[in-house]
């Protein structure tokens, strides 16, 4: 497990929307129930500090780390795609947004780095230059400074396209649905991670994983995936263990946590 993805995790479940900054002894606790190292921790949250996604804020000889309008971002997105969005794309329209895009050969870097935020928002390769992504997508903010060079459009099939070929071609189902199988393997059975020391560690490895699943999730519509598509399933057995492991995580939470205000929570 990576130490951002789970301390992005902890963010989420229990500092989100509080406005306060966190100790990193506090940070160190947590993470030493489900095996990552105080080292770890701390150059981690150095990282994050200069990618922008925390602040520090030094109170007395203790170090505490907030949130910055970056990672309230990612954590509001991840709420989204947990609670609200969810897995299963039953809508009625068969609507598509479609993306071509010609660049230099010279500009490997930027074809790279375009790539990337195509499959992060959920597009996949149609053919050469053009991707597509279900329903429709804030595609200028995905493309960004690229914009000059790409095109975009609503999209929808039509005769003869053959969808369920398109789909099959475009993503790895394969790869995805046994991601799915994993979760299940892993979490679908009466005492999952038996080792955990408490329910904390439990729904911090459960939140950082099911979330690594559903962000590499495009959400295809329903009807072009298989029968036995299994995300519906998975999801089912996340909420509830996390309905299950709350009273508890947030108890042990709110005996670790060492905390100050926020000061810039007013202001946002």
């Amino acid at each position: 497990m990576r130490p951002q993805s789970a301390i992005l995790t902890f963010l989420g479940d229990h500092v989100y929307g509080r406005g306060i900054c966190v100790s990193s002894g506090s940070f160190i606790e947590a993470f030493a129930k489900i095996g990552i190292s105080e080292q770890a921790t701390r150059s981690t949250l150095t990282r994050m500090v200069h990618r922008g996604l925390l602040r520090r804020r030094r109170s007395g000889r203790r170090m505490y780390f907030g949130l910055t309008p970056a990672s309230a971002d990612v954590l509001k997105d991840g709420e989204r795609r947990i609670w609200r969005s969810g897995v299963v794309n039953d809508a009625d329209e068969d609507t598509w947004t479609l993306v071509g895009f010609s660049l230099p050969e010279s500009w490997q870097r930027q074809r790279h780095e375009l790539r990337s935020r195509l499959v992060w928002a959920g597009f996949g390769p149609l053919q050469n230059g053009l991707w597509i992504a279900p329903g429709e997508v804030d595609a200028a903010r995905v493309i960004g400074d690229l914009g000059a060079n790409v095109k975009v459009f609503d999209a929808a099939p039509r005769c003869p396209t053959d969808m369920y070929a398109l789909v099959r071609d475009a993503y790895d189902l394969d790869g995805l649905g046994e991601r799915y199988r994993a979760f299940l393997r892993q979490w679908e059975r009466a005492d999952p991670v038996p080792g955990a020391p408490d329910d904390l560690a439990r729904s911090l490895t459960l939140l950082t994983g099911w979330l690594q699943i559903i962000r590499a999730d495009p959400r295809l519509p329903l009807r072009y995936l298989p029968r036995d598509w299994p995300a519906e399933k998975a999801q089912r057995v996340c909420h509830a263990l996390h309905e299950r492991f709350r009273p508890e995580a947030a108890a042990v939470a709110e005996r670790l946590l060492d905390v100050v205000p926020d000061e810039t929570w007013a202001e946002r």
